[in-house]
């Protein structure tokens, strides 16, 4: 039974922890902070994914998974820690260089190290590679190094990890097959091989893809709002042509991945990269386009009271990472508004344990996160509470063609 190592227990590293352990690898899960360590030691897990929990503790109660905050021997070394973006929108390696410093004593003859994390094109070739042959080790001869990108959707990651297709990237083409074999154990997806430089612009081009689509439809929104012309009416209009297929629009982009990737591209080629850079700015202001049409309909109200529906960047989990809401909050709560939030699936966030307590005396219902919760709420009783009926709606979730509401007044982005 061969041991792994994942460094970072993050929203990648766990999830991939426990299903290495459900797969009969033995597993030990290495993370720098020693209370995410004791948490996961008393069986709490920090992530809320679908059958994450009952895998977790199954692996847990049959000792398959242990923690750690320092790497050992192993067989297989997994780095999956964040790659922040650095105040110049630039990769942050500074955790990847870390983990793979912290295993380089650790490396024997044989070994199969992978990187899932995010990096920029050439990171492994031009930075990691030169620290393992720093330390004494001949990559491709008694160390394999590869790189192999999650393609997982935040909901539902334990699934994806499983039947999701993957791209490997090795020094060699003997490093990328001791990794296909070891992926092809336990995934049932297909797997495809390449180079290492290959795979990391793989992982890039294809969220960068969704943020540039993202951009085009949040750009038409902010023109046809200029406009006067509907634009979730022209999204559903334009949709009816066979090669057509818009997105729909939101306040802007969240997460890890499509709010941060894009700008690693440009990193390396700034001049060559001016769709990929204005996409980003295009979605990037569209909290403030969201915070200025709330305070329009809540012009003229003495002390107005907005009420938010979710913070989290995604419906039906709790990641807050780069949510646009967060934004919008702090932004209304600078300019002076009273905001009560409330999000079910966030934890450890002052707000509200309940919709009704939210919209007690409220002006305006500010939707930002479209949670299932949301979408079978009676906005009508909702209203008997609140002092002005108005729901602003930024995801779409209440239907704009047959409103079934009749206390309420609705606002989307297509009549705002």
């Amino acid at each position: 039974m061969k041991q792994v190592i994942v460094m970072g227990l993050g929203y990648i590293g766990l999830p991939t922890a426990v299903i290495l352990a459900a797969n009969g690898y033995r597993v030990t899960g290495v993370d720098r902070d020693i209370k995410l360590l004791q948490e996961l030691e008393q069986g709490k897990i920090h992530i809320e994914e679908p059958n994450l929990n009952l895998l977790f503790q199954q692996v847990r109660s049959e000792k398959k998974l242990r923690f750690s905050p320092q790497p050992e021997n192993a067989d297989i070394f997994i780095i999956a820690v964040p790659t922040p973006a650095r105040a110049d929108k630039g990769c942050d390696m500074t955790n990847v260089l870390q983990a793979v410093e912290s295993i380089l004593p650790q490396l024997q003859t044989g070994n199969l190290l992978i990187i899932e994390s995010t990096i920029p094109p050439l990171s492994c070739e031009e930075i990691i590679k030169p620290l393992l042959e720093e330390a004494g080790h001949k990559v491709g001869e008694n160390l394999f190094l590869a790189f192999c990108p999650e393609r997982v959707l935040p909901g539902d990651i334990v699934r994806e990890l499983l039947v999701n297709n993957r791209v490997i990237g090795g020094f060699t083409r003997q490093c990328a097959q001791e990794a296909a074999n070891f992926y092809g154990s336990f995934l049932q997806g297909e797997i495809s091989l390449s180079d290492l430089k290959t795979a990391e612009m793989t992982k890039l081009v294809e969220n960068t893809f969704r943020d540039i689509n993202i951009a085009l439809v949040n750009e038409m929104t902010r023109i046809c709002s200029h406009l006067g012309i509907d634009v979730l009416e022209v999204i559903r209009l334009a949709n009816k042509h066979p090669r057509v297929k818009l997105l729909q629009p939101g306040p802007g982009v969240g997460g890890h991945c499509l709010a941060v990737d894009p700008y690693f591209i440009v990193e390396k080629a700034p001049s060559l990269a001016p769709l990929i850079k204005t996409a980003r700015e295009v979605n990037a202001s569209m909290p403030a386009f969201i915070v200025e049409k709330a305070k329009n309909l809540v012009a003229g109200m003495d002390k107005p009271h907005i009420a938010v529906f979710g913070l989290s960047y995604k419906c039906n989990i709790g990641d807050l990472r780069e949510s646009p809401a967060l934004v919008i909050v702090k932004a209304l709560r600078q300019e002076g508004y009273s905001i009560k939030v409330f999000d079910p699936h966030v934890k450890n966030v002052s707000g509200e344990n309940s919709a009704p307590a939210a919209v007690k005396d409220s002006d305006l219902i500010l939707i930002l996160t479209e949670h299932d919760e949301f979408r079978h709420l009676d906005y009508d009783e909702l209203a008997v509470d609140m002092r002005t009926p108005l729901v602003f709606d930024t995801r779409n979730i209440i239907p704009a063609r047959a409103n079934p509401f009749s206390r309420i007044r609705l606002y989307h982005l297509g009549n705002i």
